[in-house]
Order: C-alpha cells, then structure tokens, then sequence
C-alpha cells in the first residue's frame, strides 16, 4: 500500500525552513554587533596574535635545538669521550649518538670544545668517525673562541648569542651548551641557526601587513624584516637601536619597561605588550617576549589593513558558526528521520544473513520506510522461498551452502548435508490428486522444518519432492539424530497414502553426509553424496535413512 505524502520529507523540509529562517535572523544580529566593535578591536588584537605568534615560532626553534643539544649533553657516550678524549672506541661510540642528533639540527652542524684538552672538534651529518678530528685549539686570546668561554663562565646550562659565522659571513644564533660530570665542566657543545632563515619563516608569509624586528635586551636590533631582500639583512653586518626606528614616546617608554626584567623570559611570564602609536603607517605595535632567551619580537601592524578583507572578519566567523550550527542541526534531524531508520533497517538485512528468521526493521512503520521495509520483505521472499511450502528455495539453498562452506573453510570446520525424498509421492499425487499432493508436500515441509532449532541450520526445497537440510558445524552423531527425528517428524504427521509399500502412510527416505571443509570443495560434492546415500536409503526398503562419510 503506497502512503499518501511523504511524511519523511515533510518533517525534513519544515525543520529546514524554521531552522535556516531563525539563523538568518540571528547571523544578521550578530553581524550588527561585530560591526559596531571591529574598528575599535581588531588592529590591536591582529598586532598581538602577529607577535605572539612570531616570538612562539622562534622560541620553537629555540627549544627543540635546546631540547637536542641537552639529550647530546647528557649522553653517557658523549661524557666518556670528553672524558677519554684519545680513545678511539669511546669516540666511535660518541659519534654514532651525535650522528642522530646532528640530522636533527637546523644547521645539520655541531662543534665540541673539550675543557681538558681545549681541542675543538666539529660534527657534520655527512661525516663519519674517522672525519671527527680535532680541527683548532681553543684559546681565551682569539675571538672567534668567546662562545667557549663565556659557556663555561655562566651559570645557566646553556647560553644563547648572536654572532657572524665568518665562514658563511652570515649572522647566527649560536646555542652552547655545557657537558657537566659529577658537577664539573668537561666541555661545550656549539650549534647555529641562520638569522636569515628563521626570518623568512617568521615574517614572509605576512605579505607586508607587519614590520618586524628581533631585539636583545638592550633594545638592539638583531632581525628586520623590512630588509628581508637586503643583503645587508643576510650579512648583518650593522647594529641600530629600536629607539632609532620608531620614535613615538610612548613606545620608547613601554620598550623599556619591558625589557627591565629579561629573566621573566625564560619563565613565559611576560604578556605581550599593545601599544597604540601616533598616526602613520603603524598605528598598533607589540613587544612579545621569545621564550627560553631574552630577546622578544616587536611587531608593528598596518592598521589600514583591517578596512579591507580582515574588516568582514569577525562577521564571517559569525556567519560561519552559525553556518555550522544551521549544519549540525540539519544533520541531527537528517539523522533523526533518515538515516537513523536507514541505518536500523540496513543492521537488520545484515543480521538476516546469520539468522535466517530475522525479522526487517520497519514492518509495522506508516511511512516511506515501513513501504520500503515491507516491499524488501516481499522481495526476499520471493526471492528465498519456496512458494509452495514457504520454507527455502534451491537458489537460496546454493547461495547459502556457498556462503557456509567459505566460513567452515576458515577453520576446517564440519558440514553436515541431508537430501530427503517423500516415498512413491509420484503413487501419492495419482491416487489423491495434484491438489491433495501440494497439501502432502507443505505439512512435509512444515515437518522437516521444525525438526532443526538452531540458527544456522535450515530446510530447503530442492525441487519437487526432494528437500535439503543444511547442518553447519554438526557431526556424524548430530547428523545422525536430525535425520531420525526427519523420519519421526514426518511419520507423526500421519498423512493416508494407500500406495506406500513401506507404511499405510506418507514417508521419507533420507541421505546424510558429514565432512571437513576445505576451500577445495564445492556444495555440489556435499549434494551429490548425500544424494547417493538417499538413493542407498531407496535401495535398502524407504522410510530410513543412511550415512554415508563425505570423500
């Protein structure tokens, strides 16, 4: 029976109505408000997330060096090395836990200075043990070796210094770090990152909308990235003041207090700082403290900006939540009268797979499902059953055995396969009609029916007054009983049949074969040998049944 209107859809589409109706409303009220406060708030809050940002991106880079140069400090074979610096088998030791770490450094680089010796080594990926040999001897007299010696005067575990690799002639973050045993210092582990690099990470991917700067705690800068395409940016070989870039007082004075206490650095316990210049190209600026050094970012943010794509921004992240909400509410009701049913009425077929009397979901719904759930029910039986007897057709049976025999296959499990006949039905159906035959075959199928109980076993029609009972995980003695209480089942039925030789009423003659599955066989073998076993059954007088093993 088709259902007048479709109930489904209806509630579906009100709901959709109502629900886009009230966040239309709501998203054009909140645009309203986000308007009214975005001139005021949006150019400092963009200057402090593009400086917060910058100072966590390069404290990032600072930290995992940090965290690799502490893990080689701290190696047991890189302690014994500087311990025993002229043994070869504790060098090749060192070498294979600094190969590793090494990769892992921005600079892919490493130098060693050994306090006992004052022998300065250098540590390349590419290198092997035998590259790793003392290149220069450390001296308080030369230059070049400060980052030793001021290492070794600190009194942190690490020290942090901007310095020009005259190698490269380019300006690096160089990061010492102190290799200590039983509280003495036996030697300092050097590394590089290149300002130039870490620049172009921090601020190219700002397409000019901020200036920005990395400044010591005295206020010099060490990073501009207005000069990114400037090779005096590359060397920094220059110094300026802060102050000498930007003037306004009010800035100066909040530089200063900000960098009165750089120990808070190393904690995270500076917020950054908004302040809000005269007029000109910047109007807001932020100092950001960069976590694990005494540096901090200086971002100066164009203020024109916000009257273009990022003026709508709070609006579009309005829109965009309601947008989502709208979403979500549409997908919980979707859920709710779709898909939910769908999902019940597909678990259902699933289940009708192992279970074979599973009833569909949705019989008894009055809506779209219930006319789907019932037409699916008419197909499958249709489909599955005899619609004679109603028990299983032969297709069903083969599309079954098939499926049976693929899972048995798996673990070597046992099939059990009975063939059944009603005795001289041809005699039946010449004495009593046609008619009174089919009434004989369903109370027979109705028999053979009830005389299996489990889940996975089940009675098929085979054609004419041949039937198949299938006996998935059954043995010979399991076999054995199904088919005598086949026989008794049928004999209690006590159908009249004057020309039955054997008895004054209807019988059946039974074949049972058992064996072994393997991915070898095929359901036609399991048929065919509870087929000849039948045929014995005939031979030996009806009304019995034989066994006969699976080969």
């Amino acid at each position: 029976m088709l259902l007048s209107g479709g109930r489904i859809s209806v509630h579906f589409r009100n709901c959709n109505i109502a629900l886009f109706a009230l966040a239309f409303f709501l998203m054009v009220m909140a645009m309203l408000g986000a308007f009214y406060n975005i001139i005021r708030q949006v150019s400092a809050a963009y200057a402090e997330r593009y400086a917060s940002s910058s100072a966590d991106a390069f404290s990032a880079h600072i930290a995992k060096e940090i965290a690799l140069m502490s893990k080689a400090a701290r190696s047991g074979a890189v302690i014994d090395w500087l311990t025993d610096e002229r043994d070869d088998e504790k060098k090749i030791l060192a070498y294979g836990e600094l190969s590793g770490i090494v990769g892992e450094l921005y600079s892919n680089n490493l130098y060693i200075g050994f306090e006992a010796s004052r022998h300065e080594y250098r540590v390349n990926k590419n290198f092997t043990s035998d590259d790793i040999q003392p290149f220069a001897t450390l001296s308080e007299h030369n230059p070049d070796d400060v980052w030793y010696f001021h290492c070794i005067a600190s009194d942190k575990d690490y020290t942090l210094s901007i310095g020009i690799d005259h190698v490269l002639q380019r300006k690096r973050v160089w990061l010492d770090y102190k290799i200590v045993k039983d509280g003495a210092t036996i030697g300092v582990l050097c590394t590089g990152l290149e300002f130039a690099h870490v620049a172009e990470e921090l601020f190219s991917s700002y397409n000019n909308v901020v200036r920005g700067f990395i400044i010591d705690s005295n206020g010099i800068i060490n990073m501009d990235s207005s000069l990114l395409d400037n090779d005096s940016f590359m060397r920094y070989d220059f110094e300026a003041q802060i102050e000498d870039v930007l003037t306004d007082p009010g800035f100066i004075e909040a530089v200063k207090s900000h960098l009165d206490n750089t120990e808070d650095y190393f904690k995270g316990k500076r917020e950054p700082a908004v302040i809000k210049l005269s007029p000109g190209p910047y109007r807001y600026v932020t100092i950001a403290s960069i976590r694990h050094t005494n540096w901090s970012a200086v971002v100066l943010y164009d203020s024109s900006s916000s009257f273009n794509v990022t003026l709508f921004l709070p609006a579009f992240i309005t829109m965009l939540v309601l947008l989502i909400a709208f979403a979500l509410a549409n997908n919980a009701i979707s859920y709710r009268f779709i898909f939910l049913p769908l999902e019940h009425l597909v678990s259902s077929l699933a289940r009708l797979q192992d279970n074979k009397d599973e009833p569909i979901y949705g019989l008894k719904r009055n809506d779209e499902f219930g006319n789907l759930s019932n037409t699916i029910q008419d197909l499958f039986t249709k489909a599955n059953r005899d619609a004679l007897t109603g028990i299983y057709n032969r297709r069903f049976m083969e599309n079954s055995l098939r499926d049976v025999m693929e899972f048995l296959s798996r673990s070597g499990g046992l099939l059990s396969v009975l063939m059944l006949d009603v005795d001289y039905f041809k005699k039946y159906n010449d004495t009593y009609g046609h008619e009174q035959g089919d009434v004989c075959l369903k109370a027979v199928a109705q028999a053979l029916a009830d005389s299996v109980i489990r889940a996975s076993d089940f009675v098929a029609r085979y054609g004419g007054e041949e039937f198949v009972a299938v006996l998935p995980n059954t043995d010979e003695a399991g076999a054995r009983g199904i088919a005598q209480k086949l026989l008794e089942n049928v004999r209690k039925l006590n159908l009249p049949h004057a020309n039955n030789t054997v008895a004054p009423y209807v019988t059946v003659s039974v074949g049972v074969t058992t064996g072994t599955v393997t991915y070898t066989q095929n359901w036609e073998d399991y048929v065919k040998c509870a087929d000849k076993a039948l045929y014995m059954s005939k031979q030996n007088g009806r009304n019995q049944y034989t066994y006969s093993v699976f080969e």
